[in-house]
């Protein structure tokens, strides 16, 4: 339920996003010239991507969980989630600097 409800929040910010993007503020020409702007929106769409595998690696343990038998956690796969993972982290921080910087400055 939780990884639903952050898929779809996740969706109505790209969507309300874009809308600023193409309809208000700026306009798109601004944005898409501008290197903060396609560094957040780049990282984004790669931790978007990126969230994938934990998720189904997730999903793959509550259905084990649910069937009455122990999740299966091989090293190797728990260390790529947690990799993954922290590197989504790092990223939104970057996300957030970047929001920050179009916020003040602008990087231009």
């Amino acid at each position: 339920m939780a990884d639903a409800v952050l898929g779809a929040a996740a969706g109505i910010l790209l969507v309300v996003g874009m809308l600023r993007v193409f309809f208000f503020e700026k306009g798109a020409d601004h944005y898409f010239h501008n290197p903060a702007f396609l560094m957040k929106f780049s990282l984004f769409i790669v931790v978007a991507l990126l969230s994938i595998i934990p998720m189904r690696e997730f999903l793959a343990w509550r259905r084990a969980l649910r069937a009455g038998q122990a999740a299966e956690l091989d090293a190797r796969r728990l260390r790529r989630v947690r990799l993954i993972v922290h590197g989504e982290l790092g990223a939104v921080v970057v996300i957030l600097l970047c929001a920050a910087i179009l916020a003040r400055v602008g990087w231009i």
